[in-house]
């Protein structure tokens, strides 16, 4: 079975080109996931390692769409090679079902990785400019002008922290860190 898996790092971003080449490609399955490569806690490609079976063939538009550094582009094909699935890159032409393949494999993973270093760091550089500049000064921090008033509710007992959190509309860190304030 032909099994496709796709990747776009954000919601608002368009998933049709790769889906296009699954379906010119045969592809019986797809799964898709709309979140970043930066590591693989993501729930479609779990679904995937879940269900591919011995004899599977795993299909990708690119390496950089199923892992974002080395390692876990590595333990993701070992992971398949351990069910007796296949591997296969599109646009690298990369077929782990040889030496020479797992070879490629290697090193585009690490051009990927190298690739994905380079963005942070000229995101890094191009903040430290905007800063110095004074153009940015970071993300705005999370405010809700009903904080004190839930605040007091949850030490009262009224609600859990767990509601309170989630009636600010924070996650349990914010909610927490701006108790500390």
């Amino acid at each position: 079975m032909k099994i496709g898996y796709i990747r776009v790092s954000t919601q608002e971003q368009n998933t049709i080109r790769q889906e296009v080449l699954m379906a010119q490609l045969g592809v019986d399955q797809v799964y898709i996931d709309k979140a970043s490569g930066k590591n693989t806690s993501r729930p479609e490609l779990q679904n995937l390692l879940a269900f591919v079976r011995k004899g599977d063939t795993v299909i990708v538009e690119s390496i950089s769409r199923f892992a974002r550094n080395t390692r876990d582009l590595l333990d993701l094909v070992e992971r398949l090679t351990a069910k007796g699935v296949e591997f296969v890159s599109q646009k690298e032409a990369i077929d782990t079902t040889t030496p020479t393949g797992k070879f490629m494999l290697t090193i585009f993973g690490a051009v990927a990785e190298l690739e994905r270093a380079y963005i942070l760091q000229r995101q890094r550089e191009g903040i430290a400019v905007a800063k110095a500049q004074g153009k940015y000064s970071g993300r705005k921090p999370i405010t809700n002008p009903d904080f004190d008033r839930v605040v007091r509710q949850w030490q009262a007992g009224e609600c859990t922290a767990s509601e309170a959190w989630k009636t600010l509309g924070m996650s349990k860190a914010t909610f927490y860190r701006k108790l500390k304030k």
